[in-house]
């Protein structure tokens, strides 16, 4: 059009000109290194920590399922994110329901793995998560769960995800009879893990820190995150210091997430990835303050 003159090489000059003065963001939204989570599996779209919820997630594209685990009486790693069944979520075998105040009755550290799978955590209706899919579904073992995902991924060519595990222990809960010692729940849940070959692809999160503290001096070479709550939260200096050690991750409640705590973290090596993150404005807000990842009941947001 404008014979005559030499338009690209002054289009190339103003290219790089901008380039010079313009800073790139660090992280983008197509950032493969930014790190998915699916709460539970998906649990605002299916029964939470369930097969079925894991396999959805991973349909959404997801790169880490995220999940709790709790012990059975006959030493079995059971997948829940409760030592007892919630009555939000659960309908006895015989289909009978209860209410909260007797939740705490069905302790699953009391029951054989056996008798756990014979009740139902997928059908009963949860007004806190409309969109979530009601099925028959029931607490499965680890290992099942494990199975199960590696055999969907290879079969439909999917990447092979990372596993982000909770142990749900605490001081109180093994005082009552919920859980056995901090020890022996963190071998059990490593030894499936080994049995498995899936260490490299796992992520052992707590609150509680004698789970890591233990298993980042028993198991060294297994990553670590560090979950902290908002609530009466004294910040991450003391946090590190009561945990002592530097975990890979620091994972804290979406509301304590501040440039300044990412910028602790980061120069620390540390990486950040809050949770729960369910909303699409929150979670662009979160990304471009530069967390490494976001847990979320909803993954299809990502």
């Amino acid at each position: 059009m404008y014979e005559g003159t030499r338009v690209y090489p002054l289009l190339a000059l103003l290219a790089m000109t901008m380039a010079l003065h313009c800073k790139t963001p660090t992280r983008t939204v197509t950032d493969p290194a930014f790190d998915k989570q699916g709460h539970r599996g998906a649990r605002g779209l299916m029964p939470e920590n369930t097969v079925p919820a894991m396999l959805r997630a991973l349909d959404l594209g997801v790169t880490t399922l995220e999940m709790d685990v709790v012990i059975s009486r006959d030493a079995k790693v059971v997948v829940s994110h409760d030592p007892w069944f919630s009555w939000e979520i659960s309908t006895m075998p015989d289909g009978r329901t209860f209410t909260a105040a007797e939740e705490k009755r069905y302790n699953l550290y009391q029951m054989d793995y056996a008798e756990i799978r014979t009740w139902d955590v997928g059908l009963k209706p949860l007004t806190r998560f409309p969109q979530q899919q009601k099925m028959k579904a029931c607490k499965p073992l680890l290992e099942e769960l494990i199975d199960s995902v590696e055999a969907y991924v290879k079969t439909n060519k999917l990447p092979r995800p990372q596993y982000n595990i909770e142990t749900k222990s605490d001081v109180l809960a093994e005082k009552a009879g919920f859980q056995p010692s901090p020890e022996r729940f963190a071998d059990l849940l490593m030894a499936v893990l080994a049995a498995k070959g899936i260490q490299d692809r796992c992520i052992i999160q707590s609150f509680d820190e004698r789970t890591i503290q233990y298993i980042h001096a028993r198991y060294p070479k297994t990553r670590i995150a560090y979950l902290v709550e908002g609530a009466g939260n004294p910040g991450i200096e003391q946090n590190l210091s009561k945990l002592g050690f530097r975990p890979d991750i620091y994972s804290p409640e979406h509301i304590l997430v501040t440039p300044e705590l990412i910028r602790y973290c980061h120069e620390r090596n540390i990486r950040v990835i809050p949770w729960t993150v369910n909303r699409k404005e929150r979670i662009e807000e979160l990304r471009a303050m530069g967390v490494d990842g976001i847990i979320s009941d909803y993954p299809n947001l990502f």
